[in-house]
């Protein structure tokens, strides 16, 4: 006699159900009742977990933004050591790949989400890396590098979330990722030629 797999715990199960449906219909489109009927329960369960939509969003996007958090805070300090930079390019690639539909609504719905405190702790981790940036690294040039490799990163990560098309190797996504971070960021990547910026002339 076979028996059924027993299923998650309920609010967990929410969250990931959530998570997913604010990714493909964004957390404006996605209602409480769709959030049940995708999870397989009814809404009064729903509400029994979550006070309301923007309480279970909540609940869901804190793991992450508490990694993001710990990350970014040990990140103060390390930018400017090469050893310790690359380390942290690995750390910030895993980081995006555990948590790529968080990091989805982060980035593409935060605008909109504003007012929402988890939205608000993950900006503010996010001005505090870039803002070392500038204390740590001497160079625009290097400073322009390293926002965008890690912008870069978390941009392709973020965008292919909902996308059930791609089917690459995670492996291989990050193995990719962290070659091309770190290959941004390596100062011995920065290039010599000197560009001599000329003022635009119009001519009639």
């Amino acid at each position: 006699m076979s028996h059924a797999a027993p299923r998650t715990e309920p609010a967990e199960e929410l969250r990931a159900v959530a998570l997913r449906l604010f990714v493909e219909t964004s957390y404006a489109g996605a209602s409480l009742q769709q959030i049940a009927d995708a999870a397989g329960y009814s809404k009064s369960s729903v509400l029994y977990h979550f006070a309301s939509k923007e309480a279970l969003l909540e609940s869901a996007l804190t793991p992450a933004v508490d990694k993001l958090g710990l990350l970014l805070g040990g990140s103060v300090g390390r930018i400017a050591d090469e050893a310790q930079r690359a380390a942290f390019v690995e750390e910030f690639i895993d980081f995006l790949l555990e948590y790529k539909l968080e990091a989805h609504i982060i980035i593409n719905q935060g605008q909109s989400l504003a007012g929402i405190p988890t939205i608000g702790r993950a900006r503010e981790w996010i001005t505090r890396l870039a803002g070392s940036f500038g204390s740590e690294m001497s160079s625009v040039n290097q400073r322009i590098r390293i926002g965008v490799g890690l912008a870069g990163a978390a941009y392709v990560l973020a965008t292919s979330a909902g996308d059930t098309t791609v089917h690459d190797s995670i492996d291989e996504v990050r193995a990719a990722l962290i070659e091309v971070v770190s290959e941004l960021v390596s100062p011995s990547s920065v290039s010599t030629i000197s560009v001599t910026a000329t003022p635009n002339r119009l001519t009639t």
